[in-house]
């Protein structure tokens, strides 16, 4: 765990309490203390760990949380729509970094998806390399013809425009229209396009979990921290 050493007003603002210049009046009206005792001295330097704000500890230095995507919102920090980072409290909004989503989930799509301010745990996990393990439930617009489990299994599912073929992926059947599917992979749009190439459309699309993580217990919208 990160613990740095730097003036009060630096952790402040890297961690979206307030900016550098607001640092004054926010250490007037807020009690900031240093191992226990009250600061009024921005440049005053401490560890992350001695730090408190109203009697908390600072939030993270590392923030990674899971949220429970609701449909309609967009993993995007500039496009046009609702935006994820809308659905986080403020001071995380203003951190810096700032917070991105690992991968990303289509507009339509809910469920898990995980958020950090660390570019390179980001890189690490949206890695081809890292084959996650991403399950994921799935409605469909017509009832499975029966082969789809062998031919998703099979390591030989080669879809339209892509050079290689998928990894082996398992789907368990709850219903004819309702399955759940693990695949290890991240392609564009993959789960999709999975059931349109054995001649289904998928018609609704949760993420159950992402790696180790799972979004049981929240609702949507919801979010907690988790460790990595």
């Amino acid at each position: 765990m990160q613990n740095s050493y730097k003036r009060v007003d630096a952790h402040l603002s890297s961690l979206g309490y307030c900016t550098r210049s607001e640092a004054k009046k926010f250490l007037k009206i807020q009690s900031v203390c240093v191992d226990g005792e009250r600061v009024f001295d921005v440049t005053k330097k401490a560890y992350h760990s001695q730090i408190t704000v109203d009697g908390q500890e600072l939030d993270a230095e590392r923030l990674v949380i899971i949220m429970n995507k609701p449909c309609g919102v967009v993993c995007s920090h500039s496009d046009s729509g609702v935006l994820i980072y809308s659905l986080l409290p403020l001071r995380f909004q203003r951190r810096n970094p700032k917070i991105s989503t690992i991968g990303r989930l289509d507009m339509d799509t809910t469920g898990a998806i995980l958020l950090s301010d660390d570019g390179a745990l980001n890189h690490k996990l949206t890695s081809p390399k890292s084959e996650v393990i991403k399950i994921y439930e799935v409605t469909l617009a017509q009832p499975l013809r029966g082969d789809e489990a062998e031919i998703f299994a099979s390591g030989e599912l080669l879809l339209n425009g892509e050079k290689k073929p998928l990894l082996p992926a398992k789907m368990e059947i709850i219903t004819p229209t309702f399955v759940r599917v693990e695949i290890c992979e991240g392609k564009y749009h993959q789960v999709k396009r999975m059931f349109g190439s054995v001649g289904n459309r998928v018609i609704a699309l949760h993420r159950v979990s992402f790696g180790d993580f799972s979004v049981e217990g929240l609702k949507p919208s919801e979010f907690r921290e988790v460790s990595l």
